[in-house]
């Protein structure tokens, strides 16, 4: 199904109870989410600068592996298997936090259209746009 078809990288966010609260336009599914964190420019493909947002506004957010240096605001989780046990506590304390981000991802893909859907980015921006605003219209 995803064979030769467009993916999508769409960034979250969600409030402390996993509300999903904001979708960033689509950007190409090869596209890191670090990397899609980070730009920031004058078209709406680029100007996510979630990170600089954050920082700004004093918050903190909780993301996973992929976000590992993007530093500020952002808590990931500590890499690698043989872990003191400090770490391995942290990561289990941040997977109970996170874990709150992935509902609100899945509450997004809970709607059919987004995982079918094959398209250009900026039909996925605005579908993305609408699940949103329909999710909200429906709680």
């Amino acid at each position: 199904g995803k064979h030769k078809r467009h993916g999508m990288n769409v960034q979250v966010l969600t409030d402390p109870f996993g509300r999903l609260l904001w979708t960033s336009p689509a950007l190409p599914g090869s596209t890191h989410d670090l990397t899609a964190t980070r730009q920031h420019g004058s078209t709406a493909a680029r100007q996510h600068g979630i990170i600089e947002a954050l920082a700004d506004a004093g918050l903190k957010c909780w993301a996973d592996k992929a976000y590992q240096g993007a530093g500020g605001p952002v808590r990931v989780p500590f890499r690698g298997s043989r872990l003191k046990r400090w770490k391995r506590r942290h990561n289990t304390t941040h997977a109970k936090i996170h874990c709150l981000g992935e509902r609100a991802i899945a509450t997004l893909k809970g709607w059919r259209l987004p995982r079918k859907l094959r398209c250009s980015t900026n039909r996925i921006t605005n579908v993305a746009k609408a699940v949103l605003v329909l999710h909200h219209a429906s709680a």
